[in-house]
């Protein structure tokens, strides 16, 4: 990975404890100032409480953009779609966070009954009403309760031996309908971690090209080219893909605080430093501004 001199000031790619990440809005905003990160965005999974919380925060000398990571699915499979820029109040916009909600909601409801019908796990009650009363849960935040529970020595024990046995059925948003309320709202939709994202099984070039067609068709506008894991090769192929199709440029780190070893601004794997310049996508994207406290 990258080290701290080499860092770009540019992170649009990030998660809080409003999904999977373990850092609040504060501490999040603390390690962005320490790591020197000017320009960057929250992408929680299916989720805006922690953009609304950073965007009561975020200091003068920051740029700040609303973002958002949705689970989708397409007939070539499973993909992220980020979205920036967007009007949180636009209706189709709300729909679509709502609908991700309910299938995060049943899932969650299918492994808790998976739990108790297969193991005899029964969910203490306060700790099953924080659960359910959360608008983004997802493995890690059943894995670390049992964590607590003294069933596991760590998460990913948790993981794989009690919630991944669970068929739950996908919780998956279809990403035509993502992109288009993305849009609608005024924002940017952009597929993530193209190739696959870290602890994900890498695309084949086949995969890659099918699955790029179906979201050039619903309406795709950007690449995040830039990834933590990705060599110099990888990003040189996603650029050129990016201006070969007309897409948008976009970049990140993929934090997410101790649930995972990737360092703010890492936005390679070969330690290059990513200008302003090659993310193009923030000559486009809406930026919010703290002192005016508006778009």
């Amino acid at each position: 990975m990258a080290d701290m001199e080499s860092k770009t000031a540019i992170d649009l790619h990030m998660h809080s404890i409003a999904s999977d990440g373990t850092d609040d809005a504060h501490k999040l905003l603390a390690n962005l100032q320490a790591a020197g990160i000017k320009i960057f965005s929250v992408t929680d999974h299916d989720t805006i409480d922690g953009v609304v919380e950073m965007e009561t925060i975020v200091p003068e000398d920051m740029t700040f953009i609303r973002g958002i990571e949705f689970s989708c699915i397409t007939a070539a499979g499973k993909c992220h779609i980020l979205g920036y820029g967007y009007d949180k109040d636009a209706q189709a916009f709300r729909d679509i966070l709502q609908s991700g909600k309910e299938k995060r909601g049943s899932k969650l409801r299918r492994r808790v009954d998976f739990l108790k019908e297969n193991f005899g796990i029964e969910i203490p009650g306060a700790e099953r009403e924080k659960l359910f009363s959360r608008n983004s849960v997802g493995k890690p935040h059943l894995g670390n309760l049992l964590v607590s529970m003294g069933l596991a020595e760590n998460k990913d024990e948790a993981i794989e031996k009690y919630i991944n046995p669970c068929k739950s059925g996908s919780d998956r948003l279809p990403a035509k309908d993502v992109i288009r309320a993305i849009l609608a709202a005024g924002g940017m939709p952009v597929w993530a971690h193209p190739y696959g994202g870290t602890g994900e099984r890498e695309l084949s070039q086949e995969e890659f090209e099918q699955q790029l067609q179906i979201l050039l068709e619903a309406g795709l506008k950007g690449l995040e080219c830039y990834y933590c894991k990705y060599s110099a090769d990888q990003v040189a192929a996603l650029v050129g893909t990016a201006k070969g199709n007309g897409l948008l440029i976009s970049g990140g780190s993929d934090y997410h605080g101790a649930n995972k070893k990737v360092a703010l601004g890492t936005l390679n794997a070969y330690g290059g430093l990513v200008t302003e310049d090659e993310i193009t996508i923030l000559k486009k994207v809406n930026t919010f501004k703290s002192h005016q406290h508006q778009w």
